[in-house]
């Protein structure tokens, strides 16, 4: 499995992070995820998530058919063999506190930050409209670190009962969690290279990831 790194371009915090792309691949987006946190002082790792089917795909974002086949031989088991994969490669970085990793996910990406953080022992997860997650409520009891979940009131592919049942099964469980919905957002609402990129939702969003990960102790 390939993995994008980006080094601190700064002063270095001693922070980790795993950045899980969308179904689009580990894109010019993702690696622009990564180095924002690398300008923060984080070393990044950015998984490429299909590397089974399709090492090195990059889907364009008006055209999800060539996506499908990669998508459906994803499974559960799968992706959290590659975030415990991606969690070991962050911390063969140097510098990386291990005591102080952080995971984050786009889409597809979302799901995963969710499954990592019931697979490896996280700081923090943080997970971005992570379709598909409600569906595992068998993993919250495993969750290791609290969650930041972001949501689209527009999104048609997530619905409110979806991120309401997940939210409820965390608080039940007494997992930390914060649920954030933007109410005229849609899916897809950070990634500025697509049509639903919402530019004040966005902004906010970063701000709260970065209190979110200061409030955890991800930072130095």
């Amino acid at each position: 499995m390939d993995v994008y790194v980006a080094h601190p371009t700064g002063p270095a915090n001693g922070g980790g992070i795993v950045v899980f792309q969308e179904a689009f691949g580990v894109n010019e987006y993702i690696r622009d995820v990564a180095g924002r946190f690398a300008a923060l002082g984080f070393t990044a790792v950015a998984p490429e998530l299909f590397h089974r089917t399709g090492p090195g795909f990059e889907g364009a974002y008006d055209n999800f058919e060539p996506i499908k086949p990669h998508m459906a031989a994803l499974t559960t088991e799968g992706l959290a063999l590659d975030s415990a994969a991606a969690f070991e490669c962050l911390l063969a970085q140097p510098g990386v506190d291990p005591a102080r990793v952080a995971s984050i996910g786009f889409c597809m990406g979302g799901r995963v930050s969710f499954i990592a953080n019931a697979t490896v022992k996280l700081r923090a997860a943080i997970s971005f409209y992570g379709g598909g997650a409600n569906a595992l409520l068998d993993l919250v009891p495993k969750q290791s670190g609290p969650l930041l979940m972001f949501w689209g009131g527009k999104d048609q592919h997530i619905l409110p009962e979806h991120h309401r049942a997940l939210a409820d099964a965390l608080t039940a469980a007494g997992k930390v969690n914060e649920q954030v919905v933007f109410s005229q957002a849609d899916h897809g609402f950070f990634c500025d290279r697509r049509s639903s990129y919402q530019p004040g939702s966005a902004a906010q969003a970063w701000a709260l990831v970065q209190a979110f990960l200061r409030d955890a102790g991800v930072f130095g």
